[in-house]
């Protein structure tokens, strides 16, 4: 079964596969229209969380999954998942992961993404997993996620990862580089392709990838 998955922009995806339609990490930019299935955040931080995007591209049972602390801005039901938890929607499994940071500080000793403050997701649907990442840096829990057909890797450096980070971070089939502000995307792939047999796809927005 194919799977499709369109980058909108920054770190916002459109995944579509067996008739669902999963949006992660709304935000003001990037063009989406149809009405979603799920719909997953990361975390509350503006740039990943718009409400009023989740509004528009909400049914009544669209099914909204996002961290305690996002609830509060969304205007719906809203489930929640610590890292490790598991949930089914229909014929989409998500499991919530660690998303954060070990080395990039607001201040000294304060990360800008906390332990325990975001997740990243694995998505399974149509006999295919992505994983989005969230905003995170290289950490050991990434060595225990499992087969991963595609991998949305942030690559921006200030919040996140950078490339040479993000290069070596896990062993997908296709890595798509994401939250890439100031870095460059083909020095990713030249790091990527020079060192594995991992293909690195870099999307414009609007742009997508069929997985099959």
């Amino acid at each position: 079964m194919a799977v499709s998955v369109k980058w909108l922009a920054h770190s916002s995806f459109q995944i579509t596969a067996e008739g669902r339609v999963i949006y992660v990490d709304l935000e003001e930019y990037g063009e989406a229209s149809e009405k979603a299935n799920v719909i997953l955040v990361t975390h509350s931080h503006t740039d990943h969380c718009d409400p009023e995007k989740i509004d528009k591209l909400r049914k009544d049972d669209t099914v909204i999954i996002a961290p305690a602390d996002c609830a509060s801005k969304i205007r719906a039901k809203v489930r929640t998942l610590k890292p490790g938890e598991v949930a089914t929607v229909g014929n989409v499994r998500v499991k919530a992961v660690h998303a954060y940071n070990t080395k990039r500080f607001r201040s000294p000793g304060i990360p800008f993404h906390p332990k325990g403050y975001g997740v990243g997701y694995l998505i399974t649907v149509g006999g295919k997993t992505v994983y989005h990442a969230g905003d995170t840096d290289f950490i050991p829990e990434m060595k225990e996620l499992g087969p991963v057909d595609m991998a949305l890797l942030p690559s921006g450096d200030t919040y996140t990862m950078n490339n040479a980070e993000a290069a070596v971070a896990i062993n997908p089939k296709i890595a798509v580089p994401i939250h890439r502000l100031s870095t460059n995307p083909e020095e990713f792939r030249k790091r990527v392709e020079g060192r594995s047999k991992v293909r690195v796809s870099i999307l414009q927005e609007g742009e997508e990838v069929i997985l099959k």
